[in-house]
């Protein structure tokens, strides 16, 4: 099954740019060449299949991206098919606001990325990792409010955008949209 629809817009969009390079080219090579009779309409069959070709080539290159590189705000960012834990330097986990670590499916689920960073790829138990971020050097307008009433999980709150660096992780508090959870 393939990743990019056929008629993806963004497909499309770069088809569009090469064609009209294309046929510009070809429009100027044509005031100046004539084509004879006899050849025409070989040559139009020609250039719609290479037309068909480059479309095919662009579609099957989308399917088999595996790495894109972007600037997200002055940052190189490269955004990778695989495993993220066996991908060298940085790897960010999102985190709620709490920094909760208790993995039971109703706080973190099993299979989000944060819960498999937790049960499968800490190499500390759970509390030292809650002491590691407890006594982090956060910014002190970082912490927000202790929520008290809170039934289950951590109580101290953080500011969206809050990260604690453990290791070759960047755990972090980001807005997080409504269907956040399973991968």
């Amino acid at each position: 099954m393939s990743k990019v629809s056929f008629f993806d817009k963004r497909i499309l969009k770069k088809f569009f740019e090469i064609t009209s390079g294309i046929s510009g080219i070809l429009s100027l090579v044509i005031i100046f060449v004539d084509i004879p009779k006899n050849w025409k309409f070989p040559v139009a069959g020609i250039f719609l299949a290479l037309l068909a070709v480059i479309y095919l080539v662009i579609w099957l290159c989308s399917n088999n991206l595996n790495c894109i590189n972007i600037n997200v705000e002055g940052s190189d960012v490269a955004i990778k098919v695989g495993n993220i834990f066996q991908q060298p330097g940085l790897k960010a986990i999102a985190f709620n606001e709490y920094f909760d670590t208790q993995v039971d499916n109703v706080i973190i689920a099993e299979r989000s990325l944060n819960g498999i960073f937790i049960k499968n790829h800490l190499d500390i138990p759970v509390a030292e990792l809650d002491g590691h971020i407890e006594s982090y050097a956060f910014d002190h307008r970082e912490k927000l409010e202790v929520n008290s009433h809170r039934k289950e999980g951590k109580k101290q709150k953080y500011q969206i955008g809050t990260i604690c660096l453990y290791k070759e992780y960047i755990l972090g508090h980001l807005e997080q949209p409504d269907n956040f959870g399973e991968i």
